[in-house]
Order: structure tokens, then C-alpha cells, then sequence
């Protein structure tokens, strides 16, 4: 199994290393960048293409929230759990209504810390029942918004054109400049937002959109 790639983001400096030294005892995770604010969540997820992101809720410039909410929206396939110190159900509810797959409460023990970060790897970490039963009164009775906006990055546009133009991951990666890894992260990101299941089914979508002539 491949370590799971996290990005830690918290302003105050003793907290990442905090979570960084519980990580670190635990070969399954490997940490690939820290970010003090939302802003360099965003940066740090477009340049490393984690698997997993530990954020604050209240940091200075852009929220733990905010970048929640538009991380999830380019990266959906990245798991963010919340990082909090107060178990207020109304921010944690309002960050599961963002995107996040959970949360964590500093003060809890480091065993606890790697067994739930490991459960929402392999999906399996259920909500709390308080945190349920709010999803579940919250969007019973809403319908999903259609997106008016495409639902691709640019850098995704241009790894859908190469692949429509029949480049393997290692073509692709030579020439765009970043790891094989990244690639295969955003292939995944984007037959999760198209709704797509293979490379076949992606280069129909490129040709349908007038990507590739």
C-alpha cells in the first residue's frame, strides 16, 4: 500500500508540528507540504496532489472553511478532515456541509488520531449520529444545483488533451513537468467530476468539447 499523502494546514506553527510528529509515527502517512492559511491549502494542493488534508477551521486570510468548500470543488477526490479544537457541532456540521469527510479533536490521543485517519482512507470512518442526522434534515429536501461553470481546472483540461491525443502517464508528466503520481491524482479527479470511467470514455468527452481538433 502507498503511504497516504498529507498536507497539514494550521496558522500556528506548534500545532503542525504536533500533527506532524503523530504522522511520523506511523509509516503509512507521508507529509508532502504544510500551509499556515486557505490561500496555500489551494497553492499546496494543486502543486502536490495529496491524498488527504488535515485543516484548521479558523485561520487568518482565507477559512479552514472557505478552502474547504473550494478545494473540494477542483479536488474531489482529496479527503479533508477538520482539525479543531472545540467540538461545536455547528462548525463541524457546516464543514461536512463544505465537503469534508470529518474531523478530529486536538486533544484527543495519537492512537486515536492514526486509526481514524486511516478509517477515512479506506472510507470506512462513519459521522457521528449528531453530524448525520443534520446532513440528513439539511439535504433531504434539496436538490443538487447544476454547475453552470465547467467542472475542470486548466491544468486538467491539458492532461485530458494529452490523453486524448493517446500519451501515456509517463508522456504526460515529461511533458507537463510533474511526477507520474500527480498525474494519476488528476486523471482521478477528473473522471470523478465527468462522471467518467475510463480513458476511452474521457477522450469522447475531450472531442465533444473541442478540445482536440
Amino acid at each position: 500500500m502507498q503511504p497516504i499523502r498529507i498536507l497539514i494546514a494550521d496558522d500556528h506553527k506548534h500545532a503542525r508540528q504536533g500533527i506532524r510528529e503523530i504522522l511520523e509515527m506511523d509509516s503509512a502517512f507521508e507529509i508532502v507540504a504544510e500551509a499556515w492559511n486557505g490561500e496555500e491549502a489551494l497553492l499546496y494542493t494543486e502543486k502536490y496532489m495529496p491524498n488527504m488534508i488535515l485543516m484548521d477551521i479558523n485561520m487568518p486570510g482565507m477559512s479552514g472553511l472557505e478552502a474547504t468548500r473550494q478545494i473540494k470543488g477542483n479536488y474531489p477526490y482529496v479527503k479533508i478532515i477538520i482539525v479543531t479544537v472545540s467540538d461545536d457541532i455547528a462548525d463541524l456540521f457546516e464543514a461536512i456541509k463544505k465537503g469534508a469527510q470529518g474531523y478530529l479533536l486536538k486533544n484527543l490521543n495519537p492512537e486515536a488520531w492514526l486509526e481514524y485517519l486511516k478509517a477515512i482512507a479506506l472510507d470506512e470512518a462513519p459521522l457521528s449520529r449528531e453530524l448525520a442526522v443534520q446532513l440528513l434534515k439539511e439535504f433531504s429536501t434539496k436538490p443538487l444545483a447544476a454547475s453552470e461553470h465547467s467542472p475542470l481546472t486548466i491544468r486538467e483540461q491539458e492532461i485530458l488533451e494529452q490523453v486524448a491525443k493517446g500519451k501515456t502517464n509517463r508522456e504526460i508528466s515529461e511533458d507537463l513537468i510533474i511526477s507520474e503520481h500527480t498525474v494519476k491524482n488528476h486523471l482521478k479527479n477528473i473522471m470523478q467530476k465527468l462522471h467518467l470511467d475510463n480513458r476511452v470514455q474521457l477522450t469522447r468527452y475531450a472531442f465533444d468539447q473541442g478540445w482536440v481538433k
